[in-house]
């Protein structure tokens, strides 16, 4: 019988101690409540270390990039035998939906429409900054995110399935530090993946469930409420846990399948209804810009001028620091999908498919947002300011022919995402806390999803949600430095091989 390891119980705790602190009034601890503080930290984490997210994702990838060329790319991440668990389609379908699906579809049009209005540099509303505006949502969207997840997601798969080590991450830096990483540090380590883990898929279920009662106000017409919204966060949860409590091979491989039919579907839909070639030209030219100046856009600072720093640190170093933070549940359950993959496919696979995909998806409603806004006098900039970034991806479909049809379907693809998010990452958590067991046990599951839901339902109701990112994002800082370990203790396991099939050959 699998049990729940210590992991568990300290990060449950932990967790929930949050969870108490989140709701307590502002008025019982002046300047010491949960969002000042968690602000406060991650402002100065931010600020005095923009630099070295810049740099640490650059890194991982540059290191990613290294691994499709190198001599190490033939190496498969299973036994010599082992073949995919999953087809092609199921796999991209499976990742892309764990690691940014619900994301897209919420910032696919506001992304490129709040760029357009305020960029980085350069005057607002102008065609110059219509094609920054969606270039640097292809770069925050694209290569540098899913070379986080790359990194960690081989890594954990490399060491699980090659070495037959614990899918932990953990264990991943036994070949640096031996025995010594299965103790305290090791429990640290872990904790830290588990609590990153939780208040990020957390907050994902409160926004979701925001967009979603965001979605149906503006389409039904019904009140957005928390009445509302804790139905929802009701409803998804049974909907989750169920598909959570099937397996990977059921519940979580058919949504996952479901999601990019719909999402296929949303996009192909609005691309031949809204302003097709509009659209194609704004993408060729603006991702040829995207690949061309990314050497420069990913060391980009901007250290004389206020405005432009303080662009960067709302939008490139907060994105970095949010990935680095989903990083543990994004590549561990990449890795759980991917035994039998070489190396080489598995970065090309989650490196490319998911950048190309996701910027033909800002361009196609990142294009037609912009296309509104700059030649057809809609003014979603005005609903965005008057109802929430929610609402515009609904005002978008209000301008296009058949928009009530392309709103359910969008309503719909939230809700499937929201609930693979969200089964994905009890399945990850239940792996975590249970030694790294490829199969976790239903009850250790249904207590993550239970405190995931309760989570986000308290916090939202008390306005916490952005205290709980904010402090789920603390986690990247140390998280970086860990990622950066995971790479110097790949590189030992990968050289200790190529030792032993030289041996092996010569013997």
């Amino acid at each position: 019988m699998i049990k729940a390891s210590r992991v568990f119980y300290i990060s449950a705790v932990i967790a929930i101690l949050f969870i108490i602190w989140g709701v307590i009034p502002d008025s019982t601890l002046p300047n010491a409540n949960l969002d000042n503080v968690t602000s406060i930290i991650q402002g100065f984490f931010v600020d005095k270390f923009g630099w070295f997210y810049l740099l640490s994702t650059t890194g991982l990838l540059v290191f990613a990039i290294y691994l499709i060329f190198s001599k190490y790319g033939k190496i498969k991440l299973g036994k010599p035998n082992d073949k995919p668990e999953f087809s092609y389609i199921t796999w991209f379908a499976m990742l892309f939906s764990a690691g940014m699906g619900i994301g897209l579809v919420f910032w696919g049009a506001a992304e490129p429409l709040s760029h357009l209005n305020e960029p980085p540099f350069g005057s607002a509303n102008t065609p110059e900054a219509a094609k920054t505006a969606l270039q640097h949502s292809f770069f925050h969207w694209g290569l540098h995110p899913w070379a986080v997840y790359a990194t960690l997601g081989l890594a954990l798969a490399y060491f699980n399935f090659r070495k037959q080590s614990p899918g932990l991450i953990s264990s991943i830096l036994e070949p640096l530090f031996g025995n010594k990483i299965k103790g305290a540090w090791g429990t640290i380590i872990d904790t830290v993946v588990v609590f990153a883990t939780v208040f990020g898929v957390a907050t994902s279920l409160g926004f979701g469930a925001i967009q979603i009662s965001g979605g149906l106000s503006y389409v039904f017409g019904i009140n957005k409420t928390f009445s509302l919204q804790l139905t929802i966060i009701v409803v998804v949860t049974v909907l989750f846990m169920t598909s959570a409590m099937t397996g990977l091979n059921r519940g979580i491989k058919y949504l996952s399948n479901t999601n990019i039919v719909l999402a296929i579907a949303l996009m192909l839909s609005l691309l031949f209804l809204g302003p097709t070639t509009f659209i194609m030209d704004f993408f060729t030219s603006t991702f040829g810009s995207y690949i061309q100046e990314l050497p420069s856009m990913s060391l980009r600072m901007s250290p004389f001028s206020e405005e432009g720093r303080s662009w960067l640190n709302d939008w490139t170093i907060f994105y970095w620091a949010w990935w680095i933070a989903w990083s543990p549940f994004v590549g561990t359950f990449i890795a759980r999908v991917s035994r039998g993959r070489t190396i080489r496919e598995f970065v090309l696979g989650v490196l490319m498919v998911p950048t190309i995909f996701g910027a033909i998806w800002f361009a196609v409603f990142g294009g037609t947002a912009i296309n509104l806004e700059m030649f057809t006098g809609a003014n979603l900039t005005e609903v965005a300011n008057d109802l929430g970034t929610e609402s515009v991806l609904f005002a978008l479909f209000e301008e296009i022919p058949y928009g009530i049809v392309l709103s359910l379907i969008g309503i719909l693809l939230i809700s499937t995402f929201f609930v693979t998010s969200a089964d994905s990452a009890t399945f990850v958590l239940g792996m975590q806390t249970t030694g790294g067991s490829l199969f976790p046990p239903n009850r250790i599951k249904f207590a993550w999803g239970i405190l995931q839901s309760g989570a986000a339902a308290v916090l939202l109701w008390q306005g916490g949600l952005e205290a709980l990112q904010t402090a789920s994002i603390i986690v990247a800082l140390p998280f970086s430095v860990i990622l950066i370990l995971v790479i110097i203790s790949l590189f030992k396991a990968f050289q200790q091989e190529g030792k032993e099939i030289n041996l092996s050959k010569r013997s």
